[in-house]
């Protein structure tokens, strides 16, 4: 069987799970979100714990289980504490500012650049640090790296959008007068 796949899921307290046929349904403090398990993925919910199980060990079949399992996993870590992913804006001149749900970024263009943030998810900037919080990490993850495309970091002197956790190999430059 699979490592991850057949690893139980512990609901932890104040966290509600519901199904629905395949549908499987979290819902706690910081949001409900909902995922569909494929059809071959059998699952049980019971005694505070979530467990998956598969028809055999076909290629695609193992796949499938493991990648329903963290999904839901996923969900229920995000429902009850929720996720974060902190970019950091490095640059003379280089800003943002956090409006309601749009972020206007200051990048070194002729413009401003403004981003509108979906659904579900939250922003705050400070001291140079933009950090993005929300529910669903996929939807965080997509939200960070469309942010981060507007200027990625260069590797001379590191000016752009990195990730917090994320380190820039950096080039020494031209040689000048070296023989």
């Amino acid at each position: 069987m699979s490592r991850i796949g057949k690893a139980p899921i512990a609901i932890p307290k104040g966290i509600t799970v519901t199904t629905k046929g395949q549908k499987l349904s979290v819902k706690g403090p910081k949001g409900e979100l909902s995922f569909d398990v494929p059809e071959v993925i059998g699952f049980k919910v019971e005694n505070d714990s979530i467990s998956f199980s598969r028809p055999d060990d076909q290629q695609a079949n193992r796949a499938l289980h493991g990648m329903a399992r963290a999904m839901v996993a996923n969900m229920v870590t995000g429902c009850s504490v929720g996720f974060s992913r902190v970019l950091e804006i490095v640059g003379v001149g280089y800003r943002a500012a956090v409006k309601g749900n749009r972020i206007d970024l200051t990048l070194g263009f002729s413009h401003p650049v403004s981003y509108e943030l979906p659904a579900g998810v939250s922003a705050t900037f400070k001291d140079g640090k933009l950090t993005l919080e929300a529910a669903n990490k996929a939807l965080l993850g997509k939200v960070a790296a469309d942010i981060r495309r507007w200027r990625p970091p260069e590797p001379y002197k590191g000016k752009g959008i990195k990730y917090a956790d994320e380190r820039i190999i950096r080039k020494e430059g031209k040689a000048r007068g070296k023989k």
